[in-house]
């Protein structure tokens, strides 16, 4: 695997971010459409080991599956661009405003909630015969993730909130990780071990992801789980993307380019005079 010094990385996020704010409208909405798609894939996929073999384990070691594919392919998550536009924005890039980086995170927030939703209707038609019939043992545990994790949370109240909002840092710190560390390699299986390792643990440790529920939560609705739409999004979307954006930026984005973009001044090291040797 060929290594990339961290000097050398985080300038390709700043480029990477510079790129994705300066995307025509179309080709950001498709490939953040595209990405929603295939990581609500990988959610569903991870959900049917958990429930076949009863072992969350291999659901999490086979998750980051679709993670990979999406970022090999070039599409975009809003975790992802919550790290790295304002990059790009930060380190004073011409023509890079505070409006672009807004303007690119609301366009791949529309292109993940569409494809994310698109998935939760074919999982929903699938596990239920097209509406036909109850769900069948994933689609029933599907719609019971987004019951227990937004009337959960509710139940506890500012302390639910404040958990939520925590889980959702801790997930972005994890997932914007994997970003990153695909760009230490210029080799495919050099990304797919780096990706691999931090979405792991944020699938694992069942961390809030803003577009991973964008598929559950809708899911759930339309399998008649019992939680509202304003349920979904007070108690779950809106605290989560606040602490993916939160804990990307703070934990990943800001750190790396603090010490190895705009790094301190490095320390002198000041002349010791010579001991005296007695006469």
């Amino acid at each position: 695997m060929s290594y990339l010094a961290p000097s050398e990385f985080v300038t390709k996020m700043v480029d990477a971010g510079e790129s994705k704010i300066f995307m025509s409208t179309r080709d950001t909405v498709i490939r953040a459409y595209m990405a929603g798609a295939i990581l609500a894939l990988a959610a569903w996929f991870a959900v049917t080991i958990n429930v076949n073999t009863g072992q969350p384990l291999i659901g999490a070691l086979l998750f980051p599956v679709g993670f990979t594919m999406l970022y090999l392919l070039g599409f975009d998550l809003l975790t992802g661009v919550f790290v790295l536009s304002p990059l790009a924005w930060l380190d004073k890039r011409p023509g890079v405003t505070i409006g672009g980086v807004l303007r690119n995170w609301g366009l791949v927030f529309i292109g993940n909630f569409a494809g994310a939703l698109t998935v939760a209707f074919l999982m929903a038609f699938v596990t239920t015969f097209g509406f036909t019939q109850d769900p069948d043992k994933v689609g029933t545990v599907i719609g019971n993730i987004g019951e227990g994790r937004t009337l959960g949370y509710a139940a506890h109240g500012a302390a639910g909130m404040a958990t939520l909002f925590f889980r959702g840092m801790l997930c972005n710190w994890m997932v914007s990780t994997g970003v990153v560390m695909a760009m230490i390699s210029t080799t495919v299986p050099g990304k797919v071990l780096a990706m691999w390792m931090p979405i792991l643990v944020f699938f694992y440790m069942v961390f809030e992801h803003s577009v991973v529920n964008m598929f559950l939560f809708p899911s759930g609705l339309m399998l008649h789980a019992k939680f509202s739409v304003l349920d979904y999004l007070v108690w779950n979307e809106i605290p989560t993307v606040l602490g993916n954006l939160v804990g990307g930026l703070a934990f990943t984005g800001l750190t790396l380019y603090t010490t190895h973009v705009r790094t301190a001044a490095k320390r002198r090291i000041e002349a010791v005079p010579a001991p005296r040797v007695a006469a």
